[in-house]
């Protein structure tokens, strides 16, 4: 059994605004992306990743990243399950049928290897696959429609909060995801697709410090999250 990153990498980043997509903002000397793509291909079971751009994307092919493992650019679509449905067409011709996939987030630069061992050990095997979440620990409310007042508290046993990488058989996911899309099913990451063609994809813990870059704030605390893992293993290797 191999395993394949896969990198859906054709959005634009709105809500951060700035111009320059978040995934490409300089990040300690380095890319978002890059960091996003070095913490998977470091890691020995992983084979190579497939990335999906935009169309028109500029930014791409001036990066100069480098790994010793094969990064493979697909062109990407409008919506998040159209990039990875197009990263994972590109691998029904270069992996197996018994593959799998670790979908991850271009602006998730701070997954640490102790994440990564502990989902590849428990989903690696998983029929429905896994993926990182955490436990939900503060109150949460929800608000009436029309205006910022609390309607009531959700009560949050029970609830956790979805980080990527998820990870899944290829054609587990690639079947999800095309029976999802036939039937006008909007699903906002892989695990929901997985999870409305029957499955039940396994919650692996996660940490807070795998951080989803949004805002501008964001990149301040992933620097510092970065330069405190470096701290504790210094030998990380580089893309």
């Amino acid at each position: 059994m191999r395993f394949w990153a896969v990198i859906p990498a054709a959005g634009v980043g709105r809500r951060m605004g700035g111009g320059q997509p978040k995934q490409y903002r300089p990040l300690l000397g380095r890319p978002v992306i890059g960091w996003a793509l070095q913490r998977l291909l470091d890691h020995p079971q992983v084979g190579g990743a497939v990335v999906a751009l935009a169309a028109d994307d500029p930014y791409w092919g001036s990066l100069g990243l480098d790994h010793a493992k094969s990064i493979h650019p697909v062109v990407g679509g409008a919506e998040r399950r159209d990039s990875v449905r197009a990263a994972l067409a590109y691998l029904l011709e270069h992996a197996g049928r018994d593959d799998r996939v670790l979908v991850h987030d271009a602006v998730r630069p701070c997954l640490s290897s102790e994440e990564l061992d502990r989902l590849i050990e428990a989903g690696g095997a998983a029929a429905d696959g896994a993926l990182l979440a955490t436990p939900v620990r503060d109150t949460l409310k929800r608000a009436e429609a029309q205006d910022d007042v609390v309607e009531h508290t959700v009560p949050r046993g029970g609830l956790w909060q979805a980080q990527t990488p998820q990870l899944f058989p290829l054609w587990r996911l690639l079947n999800a995801l095309d029976a999802a899309l036939e039937a006008g099913v909007e699903v906002t990451d892989e695990a929901q697709a997985v999870e409305w063609f029957g499955g039940r994809p396994r919650l692996v813990t996660g940490s807070a410090s795998n951080l989803k870059i949004t805002h501008e704030a964001d990149m301040a605390l992933a620097a510092a999250v970065l330069q405190a893992q470096q701290k504790e293993a210094p030998g990380r290797g580089t893309a």
